[in-house]
Parts: structure tokens; sequence; C-alpha cells
């Protein structure tokens, strides 16, 4: 028997207003895991309405004893990710070790935020009036939206939600339709820890049916969005007609750059990893190698040499390199951008070929891809989100930094040198959130804060103590101890005066 989910709302499962239903399936095998309920704007205002309840209750805790909860959740993961991180890779597509390394990302950073309930610090600042106090405290910003993606079913949510709830606020939470049953495990998992009723929620369904509702509503007080460009448009000018604050994590053409004198052996570990780690299915993923044209050659060389013998196949089995991509149409998409690199005269340097049969025949496989092409074409400048990696010779450092910065993203980058001052430079001319020194473009730590400049986002950053800074509000706050009416902002000399008068000076 198939399992049948509804929606997550006052801490319990309950049915959804419609009998409509989706599958989610492996994308190894075809194989259906698990049925859910397709949501719709009537169960969003019953997941918002449970959310302002909890909301009620929780923003009321002290930060610290919702940090303790947060731990409970992170021991609860901990005691539960063998059977989350196996049903990453069975609903996801990554290798059984990504799968747990994600899970354990989820792990780290609820335990990361629980440490923060003792951290939400604000300021002190003298008064320019005597007798007086200033300082300023962080609030919660209410009960908040989330729309996540199918790449990181677990980590993401963890991310925006372990944020948002040492904040003190609730969550309605709405998964990729592709990863619902991640998402609705993770939920379960957390919620033994003892979150009040109405605190966690999570509504199944499309973007249209689901998320739109979602920010649309007028309980809602803030969105936090992960998915593509166009969408997140979309999202942000949705919030804006509130006046609600949308954070957005949206694309990357993440660049590795390989000088004259770097070490190829290690630089060719870090694009297979960067490149072709869950299948080139990374926000974060190397899509861009720009290679010294004096090393263009060897480099490019051992790179094929080890992209042939990567093994694809199904990731439960741990002599997997890669798996598959998550659906037919992201196969079909990223095949298409194979067939338009090889029109715009790209060389393809390894792979270019879709998997089909025997083992390949039930699933979405595709062979990892290396393309030579020139900076400006589609597949060079154009986010593919799959395992195909664009590969351009460039003559010097000043080209390469130029072509590393020529697309409309800036998410993650690396440069692989021995020379630091040339290391030092590029962290200063990398258009990046994020960059790498002699290490792939993935690999994000979840004390750092994680985000992008240009299209990748809104500037905001999630991870690090900064998350928190999605969901709470700034208060000031004035204290007047002095028993009579002080007034700011007015003459400094006379204050002066009056000041130095009521001191006994002279």
């Amino acid at each position: 028997m198939v399992k049948e989910f509804g929606i997550f709302i006052d801490g319990k499962w309950n049915d959804a207003s419609g009998k409509e239903f989706f599958e989610t399936v492996n994308p190894a095998t075809g194989e259906v895991l698990a049925r859910f309920a397709r949501g719709n704007a009537a169960d969003v205002d019953r997941a918002v309405a449970s959310a302002v309840r909890g909301y009620r209750v929780w923003k009321e805790m002290p930060a610290p004893m919702r940090g303790e909860v947060l731990l409970r959740a992170a021991l609860a993961l901990e005691r539960g990710k063998e059977e989350l991180a196996s049903l990453v890779t069975r609903e996801m597509g990554k290798i059984l070790s990504e799968g747990r390394g994600e899970v354990q990302e989820a792990i780290d950073f609820f335990k990361y935020m629980a440490g923060e309930g003792r951290r939400m610090f604000g300021e002190t600042t003298p008064s320019e009036l005597p007798d007086k106090f200033n300082l300023t405290v962080r609030l919660p910003k209410g009960p908040v939206g989330m729309i996540t993606p199918w790449n990181f079913p677990v980590s993401i949510p963890s991310w925006k939600m372990g944020a948002a709830l040492i904040s003190g606020c609730s969550v309605v939470l709405k998964p990729a339709t592709d990863t619902p049953y991640c998402a609705a495990r993770f939920v379960e998992m957390i919620s033994e820890a003892g979150f009040p009723p109405g605190v966690i929620n999570l509504v199944p369904g499309t973007g249209a049916e689901v998320g739109s509702p979602l920010i649309n509503h007028p309980s809602i007080r803030a969105i936090s969005f992960t998915g593509g460009v166009a969408t997140g448009r979309e999202v942000y000018t949705a919030g804006a007609r509130r006046l609600i604050q949308v954070h957005l994590e949206l694309g990357g053409k993440n660049p590795v750059i390989v000088m004259d004198d770097a070490n190829l052996d290690l630089a060719v570990e870090g694009v297979l990893f960067g490149a072709f780690g869950t299948s080139g299915q990374r926000c974060t993923a190397t899509s861009r190698l720009i290679v010294h044209e004096s090393v263009f050659g060897k480099i490019t060389e051992m790179l094929a040499a080890r992209v042939e013998k990567l093994r694809v196949g199904n990731p439960s089995d741990e002599s997997v390199d890669m798996g598959p991509v998550i659906n037919r149409k992201a196969k079909e998409s990223i095949m298409g951008y194979i067939d338009i690199g090889r029109k715009e005269d790209g060389h393809v340097i390894a792979g270019g070929g879709s998997l089909e049969d025997g083992e390949y025949a039930r699933g979405n496989y595709i062979q990892p891809t290396m393309i030579e092409t020139r900076h400006g074409s589609r597949i060079s400048t154009e986010e593919i989100f799959g395992p195909v990696l664009s590969v351009i010779k460039v003559k010097d450092y000043a080209e390469a930094v130029s072509v590393a910065n020529g697309v409309q993203y800036g998410l993650s980058s690396a440069i692989y040198t021995m020379d630091v001052n040339r290391a030092f430079q590029a962290i200063r001319q990398l258009e990046s959130g994020i960059t790498y020194i002699n290490a792939p473009t993935i690999g994000a730590e979840i004390h750092l804060p994680f985000g992008g400049v240009k299209n990748t986002g809104t500037g905001g950053r999630e991870a690090g103590s900064s998350a928190i800074e999605e969901f709470t509000e700034l208060k000031s706050v004035f204290i007047d101890y002095s028993d009579r009416l002080q007034k700011a902002q007015i003459d400094t000399e006379s204050r002066l005066k009056e000041t130095m008068s009521e001191s006994g000076g002279a």
C-alpha cells in the first residue's frame, strides 16, 4: 500500500479540503513512493489560521527556551538520519552519501540555531540626553510562508525553518511537488521535539494552487522562496503588492577559474565534485570551467578521462558516483541544452548522451558531459541545472575574471591558484556571494551566510547568524529615567550648557 498524506496543521495530519492527489516517484526507477493531497486555497487558509494560533504561543516563549526545543528537534533528526537520507536518495535521486550529508546539514543547522536563542543580540547606545538609555531588540515578524525546491528537500527547509523558529515565527511550508515525502518526514521528525500546535504547518501542492494563496494571504508577514528566476520575480512582485518582506534565493552559473600555476590534480578533483555532484542539480554547482590557455589542454584531458569513468546508476547503490536527474521534463531540458551547445559549434569533450537502455530504462539518466564553448554562448550563460560543464579558454587572469562576471548570476565562484596575491584579488573582484580558494563551488558551511548578488537573489542571506534577520524586526527602545520631559534634536550648544550647569560645570 502506498502511503497517503493530507495537510499538516495544528501538530498533526489532517484531510485536505479537496479529493485530488498527486504521486511522488523515484527518479531512478519510476516507483511510486507516496500520494499527497493536492492542496488549495482553502487548505492554505486552514494552515495559516493554525500558524496564527501557534504564533501567539511560540513568540511568548523566551528565545533560549525556543532553542531547547530546536535542539530536541536536531536530536530527533539524528535518530532518523539513515531513514531520512535513504528517502532523500529515493525521492530526489542524489547518491546515498550526499543524502546523508544533506540530513547532517539539517541536524547541524538546527543545533546552530538552538544556540542563537542565547545570542539574539541587539545594540545599546549612549543617549544624547542625560539619564536616558537606548537599545534595540529583535522581535519576530509573525507567521511566515516558505516555498522550497526539490534539489535539497531537507536542508533548505531546515535553513529557512530553523532561522524562523528560533526567531519566534510560526511557519507554513509548501514543499516542491517532486519531493513532498522528504518534507513530510522532516516535519514529522522535528515535531517530536514538542513545538506548540500550529507552529509548524505543511500544505503540499502546486505553485498556483498553494504557493500563490500563501504569498497573498493577509496573515503571512514574510515569504522565503528558493527556486528559479522567473518564478522568483512573480513571488517578489506579489509580495511587494502586500508590502511584506520577500527573500529570494534563485539561480547560479558558477565559475571555477584554473590559473597556470594551479595544482591541476586538486582542481580536477574539485571540478568533478562541483560539476557532477547531485547530477549538477545544485544552485552552487560548477557549471563553467574557465582555464588559462597554457594549461587548457592538460586539464581538459585529465578531467575528461575522469568524467568518462564516473559510474552512473541507481543512487541507492553506494558504488555509484552519479544518479538520475529529477524527472523526465528536466532530462529533456538538459538534453536540449546539449543539442544547443553542439549547434553553437561547441565541442563535446566527454559524455553528451542520454542513457536509456538496460538499468537506465525506467529512470532519468544522462551522461556527465563536458562541452568546450565560447563565452557568451547560451550554454555558457544560461542555467542548465544538470550534469553539463561548459569549458572556456582564456589568455590571462583579467580575462578569466571578466568571463566569470559576465553572466546574470552571482552565487558561488572559485579559483585555483598558488599565488596568494591573485587569490586575494579574486576575493574582491569576483561578483558572487561566495568565493572559494582552491576548492569547488559547492560545500557551504552552515555557520556562514549563504546567498548571492545580481539575479541570484534579493541580497539577503540564509544560514549563519545573519539568517535571523530575514524573520525578525528591529525595535528601537528609549528609556528615560530623568523624571522630566527631555527633548532630543534641540540646539547642541544650548543642551551642552544646560548639562554642564546641572553637573556643576563652569
